[in-house]
């Protein structure tokens, strides 16, 4: 396997909701086996495939979660070296998308808690700005106005139900894909995507939103 740290890539996440955003994911699993079966050969040319194929998908996921480039960049560089190191382990049956979703969304979570960890113990020595802040990718993006105001209100959704909402709109994952990588049975996925599309649709209009508890949502 390949010992090097893949670049660094672009900040810009494409729009959410764009025509062909995402290849549709049923058209690569017979692609993505092929890629497995060389992954756990060890074959260098089935990761550097894999690379190509997936890491702007994950990369955007991560940007949108994070809402800051170089956390999601840390990530995703994070995700391919678990990839490297667990490609010769692979199940010959793994969905090579969802595996990847699934470990990038769960170190998303860890540095979630480690970050509120980090900032209560700051807050606590006083040493947390107040306010202010960089701007994110975000606010330099070119886009309409119904884009900016789309990524405006999907920043604003709690990380729970923005992650359920990326991956069945902008990754385009079926409900029980989404449920495997989330780790819900898929009605609950179903509950919470059906959440985030209301929450979604309050913001947009600028109407009050009542945020209910996610079920299974990491604190």
């Amino acid at each position: 396997m390949p010992g090097k740290r893949p670049g660094r890539a672009g900040v810009t996440a494409p729009p959410l909701l764009s025509r062909g955003a995402a290849p549709g994911v049923h058209g690569e699993v017979e692609g993505d086996r092929a890629l497995v079966e060389g992954l756990r050969r060890g074959e260098a040319g089935a990761f550097e495939a894999a690379y190509g194929r997936y890491r702007a998908r994950v990369h955007a996921f991560l940007l949108r979660l994070a809402r800051d480039a170089g956390v999601a960049e840390d990530l995703l560089q994070e995700t391919w070296l678990r990839l490297a190191r667990s490609a010769t382990r692979l199940d010959g049956q793994t969905d090579l998308a969802a595996w990847l979703f699934t470990v990038a969304r769960n170190l998303h979570v860890s540095h979630r808690r480690w970050r509120l960890l980090d900032v209560e113990r700051m807050r606590a020595l006083r040493l947390w700005p107040r306010g202010g802040g960089t701007p994110t990718p975000f606010d330099h993006a070119e886009a309409n106005e119904t884009e900016r105001r789309l990524e405006a209100a999907l920043g604003r959704l709690p990380a729970a139900y923005r992650e359920a909402l990326l991956l069945v709109t902008a990754e385009r994952f079926e409900p029980h894909q989404a449920a495997a990588i989330l780790g819900l049975s898929t009605d609950a996925a179903r509950q919470r995507i059906a959440r985030a599309r209301a929450m979604l649709r309050k913001a947009l209009g600028e109407e009050p939103c009542h945020v209910p508890a996610a079920e299974g949502e990491a604190t």
